[in-house]
C-alpha cells in the first residue's frame, strides 16, 4: 500500500500541468539522444544503451549505481531507463526514506511480478546517505530481481556502498558538462515548446554568463535561465540579457572575454600585481579569473614563469611552489583547484623579488645573437673517443674535486665571451647569499685577477 502511495506521487509529479513544473523537470530528456553530455556512456553499444534497448534477458533487469556530480544527469538517466523499458517507476529518497519505506516497495513490486508480471523499477537517490543496515536491505530484492534498483551518489560507491550491492550492479560514472554541453541545452530550453517555446530570446552575453554559473551543473543552468526569463517578463522585456540574469540570480557577470583583451588584460594585472608584492590584489586578479571560468592550467603556467621571471634566486623554493600548484591543478580542477592556486599566488607575492635569472639569460643570448660565441677551449673538450688526446682536447683540465676548494682558476668561457659577467645577483632573499658565492667564485676562477 505505501509503495503505491510512493508510486501515485512520482507519476503524480510526471503528469502535473507542464507550465507549471520547474524547467529542469518539464525539459527533462525523454530519450538518451535528448540527454546532454555523457558522450561515453551514450556511444553504441554500451552498457546503458543495451540497458534501455533491451526489453528482456540480463540486460534489462541489471541494476545500475550512477556515480557524479551534481546537475550531471543521474535522476534523468533513471526516468529514460523506466520509460524505455516500459516498467514501474518508484522514487525514494536516501534522506527521506528508511528501511521501512523499502521494504514497502519491494514488497509492492513482488506482489506486481505475480499479477500483472510488470517489473518495478526502484530510483534511490543519494544512496551514500543509507547506513550499511539499510543498504543490506536492498540486497534480496536485487539479488532475486524482484526490482531493478536505479541508485545514484555523488559519493565515491567503493567507499559509500557496500561491497555485495557493489558487485550486483553496473557502475556508470557520470562526468560534469561541459560549456558546449551547457549551452546546447540553454538553447534547447529557449527553443523547445517544453520550455520558453521561443519566447524570449536569450543574448550572447547572457548565454555566457549562464553557462559560467552553471559549473556544469544541468539543473543549475535551467533553473537560473527559468529565473532570468521570469524577471524578463516582469519587465515585459522580449529577450534576456545578461542584466537579467545578475537580477534574477544575483549574481554578478564577469565582464571577462577568455579570447580577448581582458584575459590578457587580467592575467598581465595579476603577474604585475605579484611581482610588485601586492598579495591582495593579486588574488582580486586570481578571483576574476577563477570566476569567469578561466583554464586553471593556464593560470599555474602563468605562475610557473612568474616563479623564475620575478622571483627567481631571491626564493629557490618558489619555482618548486608553483610547479607543484600546476601538477595538484591538473590533478582535482574547479572548485577545489582554486584554493591551490591561493595559496601559490600568496606565496609568490610575499616572496623577496629578483629578475636576475632572466636578466642573466637574456644578456648571454644577446651576445651569442651578436656572433659572440667562438670555439669551446681545448681543454674543455671531450676527451674520451679516439684520437681526442692526439688533438690534444682535454689537455690542462684542471679537475675541481681534486682541490681543497673544489673550484680551479682556469678559462671555462670562449675567448670571445671571457670575463663577461651575466649573473648579476641582488641582496634580497636567499639570493643575497648567492650574491657572496659568486663573488668568491669570481674570484678563484681569475686566480684572484681582476
Amino acid at each position: 500500500m505505501e509503495a503505491d502511495l510512493f508510486l501515485a506521487a512520482a507519476e503524480e509529479r510526471q503528469s502535473r500541468e507542464p507550465g507549471r513544473a520547474p524547467l529542469a523537470v518539464r525539459m527533462r530528456p525523454r530519450t538518451l539522444d535528448e540527454v546532454a553530455g555523457q558522450r561515453r556512456l551514450l556511444v553504441p553499444g554500451s552498457p546503458l544503451r543495451r540497458l534501455v534497448a533491451a526489453q528482456d534477458g540480463p540486460a534489462a533487469t541489471s541494476s545500475v549505481i550512477l556515480w557524479g556530480p551534481p546537475g550531471t544527469g543521474k535522476t534523468t538517466l533513471a526516468y529514460v531507463i523506466s520509460q524505455a523499458t516500459d516498467r514501474r517507476f518508484v522514487e525514494l529518497s536516501a534522506i527521506t526514506a528508511g528501511v521501512k519505506e523499502v521494504r514497502a516497495v519491494i514488497d509492492g513490486a513482488r506482489r506486481e511480478v505475480g499479477g500483472s508480471g510488470r517489473e518495478t523499477v526502484l530510483f534511490l537517490d543519494e544512496i551514500h546517505r543509507f547506513s550499511k543496515a539499510q543498504q543490506d536491505s536492498l540486497l534480496p530484492a536485487v539479488e532475486n530481481r524482484w526490482v531493478t534498483l536505479i541508485a545514484a551518489t555523488t559519493e565515491n560507491p567503493h567507499f559509500s556502498v557496500i561491497s555485495p550491492l557493489l558487485s550486483r550492479s553496473l557502475l556508470l560514472t557520470l562526468e560534469s558538462l561541459d560549456d558546449k554541453d551547457v549551452r546546447e541545452l540553454l538553447r534547447r530550453a529557449v527553443a523547445d515548446e517544453r520550455g520558453l517555446n521561443g519566447s524570449l530570446a536569450l543574448r550572447q552575453d547572457a548565454e555566457d554568463h549562464l553557462v559560467r554559473i552553471a559549473g556544469g551543473d544541468a539543473r543549475r543552468a535551467l533553473t537560473s535561465l527559468e529565473a532570468a526569463a521570469g524577471s524578463a517578463i516582469a519587465q515585459s522585456a522580449d529577450e534576456i540579457t545578461v542584466e537579467t540574469v545578475e537580477q534574477a540570480v544575483d549574481k554578478a557577470a564577469v565582464r571577462y572575454d577568455r579570447d580577448g583583451d581582458q584575459h590578457y588584460d587580467v592575467a598581465s594585472a595579476l603577474i604585475k600585481s605579484i611581482r610588485g608584492s601586492d598579495v591582495d590584489a593579486a588574488l582580486h586578479y586570481l578571483a576574476r579569473m577563477v570566476e569567469a571560468g578561466e583554464d586553471p592550467r593556464f593560470i599555474a603556467r602563468r605562475l610557473m614563469i612568474s616563479a623564475s621571471e620575478d622571483i627567481g634566486m631571491a626564493d629557490p623554493t618558489a619555482l618548486q611552489t608553483a610547479v607543484a600548484a600546476a601538477q595538484a591543478v591538473a590533478m582535482i580542477g574547479f572548485p577545489e583547484a582554486r584554493i591551490t592556486l591561493s595559496q601559490a599566488v600568496i606565496a609568490l607575492a610575499l616572496a623577496p623579488k629578483s629578475n636576475a635569472a632572466v636578466t642573466a639569460i637574456d644578456a648571454a643570448l644577446g651576445d651569442v645573437r651578436k656572433g659572440l660565441a667562438g670555439p669551446v677551449p681545448p681543454h674543455l673538450r671531450d676527451s674520451h673517443y679516439s684520437g681526442a688526446k692526439r688533438l690534444g682536447h682535454g689537455k690542462g683540465y684542471v679537475y675541481p674535486h681534486d682541490l681543497p676548494e673544489g673550484i680551479a682558476a682556469q678559462q671555462y668561457a670562449p675567448d670571445a665571451v671571457h670575463g663577461r659577467e651575466y649573473y648579476a645577483p641582488t641582496r634580497r632573499g636567499a639570493e643575497a647569499r648567492y650574491a657572496d658565492i659568486v663573488a668568491w667564485a669570481r674570484e678563484r676562477l681569475t686566480g684572484g685577477e681582476k
